[in-house]
């Protein structure tokens, strides 16, 4: 059940985020809903505050002020959950249909890691599989896991090319 759960949006009032949050997570506990509510989030990012004094702090601060953002399986149990919670005034989407965020945007806000298992080393030869460049081959000059890339020097016309490309855009050579 849990491959269908697909990440939502849940419009609260404003500063009702933390609570609402906490309220779904204790009728998760009591109700026995953890295979159909899998995740609660309510995205923040770090923000560095100079105040008239001079004085700087590094804060926490919303990113989306007024939502939540929950990992669940839809149907009416979870849609009742969670649109019953005091604080929440609905879900994001046309009235009684919620609509669950695409792939990219959760990739986007950084909601879950896609882990790339990287089957290659730096001085590796290396196929390019996808992309422009398809079929070509090269050697593995740095892997950047932290921005999903690869940097692979192909020869091309006589020339060596570096060519940055996302880590799972090549394969190792079997030799």
């Amino acid at each position: 059940m849990a491959e269908s759960a697909k990440w939502y949006v849940a419009h609260t009032y404003s500063g009702y985020e933390n609570a609402v949050k906490t309220t779904i997570e204790k009728f998760v506990a009591h109700r026995n809903l953890q295979d159909v509510i899998l995740d609660i989030q309510i995205p923040m990012e770090k923000v560095t505050e100079v105040s008239d004094t001079g004085a700087v702090k590094e804060v926490e601060r919303k990113i989306f002020p007024g939502y939540v953002l929950i990992k669940m399986v839809m149907n009416d149990e979870t849609w009742h959950v969670v649109r019953n919670v005091r604080g929440v005034t609905g879900f994001v989407g046309s009235a009684n249909k919620p609509i669950p965020l695409t792939d990219e945007e959760v990739q986007s806000l950084g909601m879950e890691k896609r882990e790339i298992v990287v089957k290659y080393n730096v001085g590796d030869h290396v196929r390019i599989t996808d992309g422009s460049m398809e079929s070509f081959t090269g050697v593995v000059e740095e892997i950047d896991p932290e921005k999903n890339r690869v940097t692979v020097v192909v020869t091309m016309f006589g020339r060596e090319l570096p060519v940055e490309l996302e880590l799972d855009q090549v394969e190792v050579l079997e030799n």
